[in-house]
């Protein structure tokens, strides 16, 4: 017991936050009802969470394992396998490109500088990857005649669309062709 007074008598002495008029980081606390524990599953009817656990009754999903997935039919054959699959689709044997637009080009490159796909990286029109150096694009570059060309640039890029080759002869540019 007396012990215990001089305990309390040591607490009293050691200023509390209202009376230093700030808080720090030793005392920060999380406001009231912000962290609620954990209930326990499964430890009898007191533990608010007894019986079933709150799985509710029975059947498959109250089973430990008893995952099912979506299109599931109670082990009926699903709809998605019963209808017969018709027709074709292309989507897997498309082609893309990185497009990029003549009015771009003509707003980010100077008089007589080359244009290729590692310039065009450089100068943010399009992504790829960078190895050892080396610069590959996701996909093939291809060049589209929207916009203007108003300055004489060398192009080495494989695929340009018909119009933009013609904006780009008719404003002095050259197209240089790979291999």
């Amino acid at each position: 017991m007396a012990q215990d007074a001089g305990r309390d008598s040591v607490q009293k002495d050691v200023p509390t936050i209202s009376q230093t008029g700030g808080t720090h980081d030793f005392n920060l606390r999380a406001p009231e009802g912000a962290n609620k524990e954990k209930k326990m599953l499964g430890r009898g009817q007191g533990s608010g969470r007894g019986t079933t656990s709150g799985k509710g009754n029975k059947g498959q999903k109250a089973r430990s394992g008893g995952k099912t997935y979506s299109g599931f039919e109670g082990g009926q054959m699903p709809l998605y396998r019963r209808l017969a699959q018709r027709g074709f689709s292309n989507y897997p044997f498309k082609k893309r490109f990185l497009i990029v637009n003549l009015s771009e080009i003509d707003k980010r490159f100077a008089e007589g500088e080359t244009v290729n796909e590692s310039t065009l990286n450089q100068k943010g029109l399009i992504k790829g990857r960078n190895k050892n150096g080396v610069f590959t694009p996701d996909f093939p570059v291809k060049i589209l005649g929207n916009g203007n060309l108003t300055k004489k640039l060398v192009f080495k890029i494989s695929v340009i669309s018909v119009s933009a080759k013609e904006k780009i002869q008719k404003a002095g540019g050259e197209l240089v062709t790979h291999g």
